[in-house]
C-alpha cells in the first residue's frame, strides 16, 4: 500500500523511520527496499516504502534516521523455556534421558517462584538484545511468574501451565514436586486461561500444553485439546526429538509420537510440535495430511547429540506444505540467538543433504518470522513489515564487521551476522530496545538478580553431578 502522492497535504503518524539501507518486509511480495522509510500510528504500520516517497508524504513528532542499518520484521522465536534461563552449563555431554531426568528435571524441581520470574526476565532480556519481539514458552510451574515477568519488558509471550500426569515413563521418574494427576494439570490449564486471556493489550496469548508425550496420558492430551479448542488457543508439545524418545512411545504405547497424536484425534493445524525430527514414514504422510506447525531447534539437537538434524525431514515438509518454525529451545544448550538458529538450521540441512541449494537463506527468514507468526496464530498481526500489521521490527547496524562488505543483507542476517548486532527493537512501536539496553527494565539491576537466583539455585543442587568438568579446578 502506498501513501498520498507527492503533493497533498502530509498526514500525520506516531513515527517515522527513514532511510534504511536495507529493509527486509518479509511481506506477500518479499521485497527488500533500499533507503526505506516507515511510517507507524497507534501501534501500527500506516506506510511502507521508499524514504523519498513517505518524507513528502508523511509527518510525526519522532523521525528516526536508519542509516547504516538493515531493518527485520521482529524475530519470533516458537520455542524457549524462560525458567531454563539459569541453567547454562547444568546439562553437558548428556544423552536424551539424562539430559530430562538427570539434570533438567531436578532443576526444574529446584526452582521457586523468584527464581522462575529472575529467569523469566532474563530470557527476556536475551531475546530481546538478539532481536527476537514474540516468543512461546511450553510452560513451567510458576507460570504467573513468566507471564509477569515477560510482560513486565514490553515483548510478546505465548504462555502455558507445564502438565505431566505420568509419573514413571520407560525414561524414568519425575521429581516428587512435578507430579501431577490429570484434573490437577486440567483445572490449572483452564484457570490460567480464565485469568489472562484478553489481558496485556495483546502482547499474551495462551496456549495449552503437555511438555512430554511419554509422561502425558490420552485423557490429559485429549483434555488439553478440548480446552484448546474451547478457548481458541494452541495446544502445543514437544514430539520426536530424539531416538531414545520416539523408541520409548512405541514400547509403552504401541505406537510412534505422531500416530499416537493421530489416534486420538488431536493432531490439526492448531497443534505446535516441538523438534518433529525422529519420523515414521507414515508420520511424514500424517504430518503433511493434518499440517501442524513443526519448530526445528537446531542448536538443541546439535548440543546434546540427539540427530534429528540429521534425520529430521523440515525441508521436505516445508516443500509439502507444512508450516516449519525456530525456536532456540533453552539456555542449556548455550546459544539463544534466533540469528544463529537461522544459520545452523541453513548450514546443518545442506551438510546432511550434501545440497548447497537446501534451506536457502529466505527460507530460515520466514521460519523465524512469518512461519513462526502462523504457528501461534498471529499471521495476520505479526510476522512482517506490511501496512495494517502491529509495528514490531528490529534495527541491526550493519556498520559492524560482521555485516560487511554488505552486498546482500538476506544472505549476511543468515550467515554471517549475530544477534549481537541488535541495536534498536520496537514492539508495536513502542523502542523497548535501545542501543542494546532495555528501556521497562534496569539492565544491571537484572544482571545482579541473575547471579543472585544462581547462587540459590546451585545450593539446593547436587552440582558435582551437574556440572561436568573435565579439567582440573584449583
Amino acid at each position: 500500500m502506498k501513501s498520498s502522492n507527492p503533493g497533498q497535504h502530509a498526514t500525520s503518524c506516531d513515527l517515522l523511520v527513514t532511510h534504511i539501507d536495507w529493509l527486509i518486509t518479509v511481506d506477500e511480495g518479499r521485497r527488500v527496499i533500499r533507503d526505506a522509510a516507515i511510517a507507524i500510528k497507534d501501534g501500527i504500520f500506516m506506510a511502507v516504502g521508499k524514504t523519498t516517497e513517505l518524507e513528502s508524504t508523511w509527518q510525526a513528532p519522532r523521525v528516526v534516521s536508519a542509516r547504516g542499518a538493515v531493518v527485520t520484521p521482529g524475530l519470533i522465536d516458537n520455542h524457549l523455556h524462560a525458567s531454563f534461563q539459569l541453567s547454562r552449563g547444568l546439562a553437558d555431554e548428556a544423552n536424551a534421558q539424562q539430559f530430562l531426568y538427570d539434570h533438567m528435571y531436578p532443576y526444574e524441581a529446584a526452582n521457586t517462584q523468584e527464581d522462575v520470574e529472575v529467569s523469566s526476565a532474563f530470557a527476556a532480556l536475551e531475546l530481546l538484545r538478539h532481536g527476537v519481539t514474540c516468543f512461546t514458552d511450553p510452560g513451567n510451574y510458576h507460570p504467573h511468574a513468566t507471564i509477569e515477568a515477560v510482560m513486565a519488558t514490553g515483548m510478546r509471550l505465548v504462555a502455558a501451565c507445564s502438565c505431566f500426569d505420568k509419573t514413571k515413563s520407560v525414561m524414568g521418574i519425575l521429581p516428587p514436586s512435578m507430579i501431577e494427576s490429570t484434573q490437577v494439570c486440567l483445572d490449572k490449564t483452564e484457570a490460567l486461561f480464565e485469568r489472562y486471556l484478553g489481558q496485556h493489550h495483546g502482547r499474551l496469548t495462551l496456549s495449552a500444553s503437555f511438555r512430554g508425550m511419554n509422561n502425558a496420558s490420552d485423557e490429559l492430551i485429549t483434555g488439553l485439546k478440548d480446552l484448546a479448542n474451547r478457548h481458541h488457543v494452541k495446544l502445543q508439545t514437544h514430539a520426536c526429538f530424539s531416538y531414545q524418545t520416539h523408541d520409548a512411545s512405541v514400547l509403552g504405547t504401541g505406537k510412534a509420537e505422531i500416530e499416537r497424536l493421530e489416534s486420538l484425534g488431536v493432531l490439526d493445524e492448531n497443534m505446535i510440535l516441538v523438534h518433529s525430527g525422529w519420523l515414521e514414514p507414515q508420520e511424514v504422510a500424517l504430518l503433511v495430511k493434518r499440517k501442524p506447525t513443526l519448530v526445528c531447534s537446531p542448536s538443541s539437537s546439535l548440543h546434546n547429540g540427539y540427530g534429528y538434524m540429521s534425520a529430521g525431514k523440515h525441508p521436505e515438509l516445508m516443500a509439502l506444505g507444512v508450516n516449519v518454525s525456530l525456536g532456540s529451545d533453552h539456555a542449556s544448550s548455550g546459544v539463544v540467538d534466533m540469528i544463529q538458529e537461522m544459520r545452523m538450521a541453513a548450514c546443518l540441512y545442506k551438510e546432511v543433504r550434501m545440497n548447497p541449494r537446501v534451506m536457502p537463506p529466505e527460507h530460515a527468514i520466514e521460519m523465524a518470522t512469518l512461519n513462526g507468526a502462523k504457528g501461534v496464530g498471529l499471521q495476520n498481526r505479526i510476522g512482517s513489515i506490511e501496512v495494517g500489521k502491529e509495528a514490531d521490527f528490529v534495527v541491526f547496524d550493519a556498520t559492524q564487521a560482521e555485516w560487511l562488505p554488505l552486498y546482500n543483507p538476506v544472505s549476511n542476517l543468515v550467515y554471517s551476522a549475530t544477534g549481537s548486532s541488535v541495536k534498536d527493537v520496537y514492539i508495536a512501536g513502542e523502542q523497548v530496545l535501545k542501543d542494546g539496553e532495555l528501556t521497562r527494565v534496569n539492565h544491571q539491576e537484572l544482571l545482579k538478580r541473575v547471579q543472585e537466583s544462581s547462587v540459590r539455585i546451585a545450593s539446593r543442587l547436587d552440582m558435582k553431578k551437574l556440572v561436568k568438568l573435565l579439567w582440573p579446578v584449583s
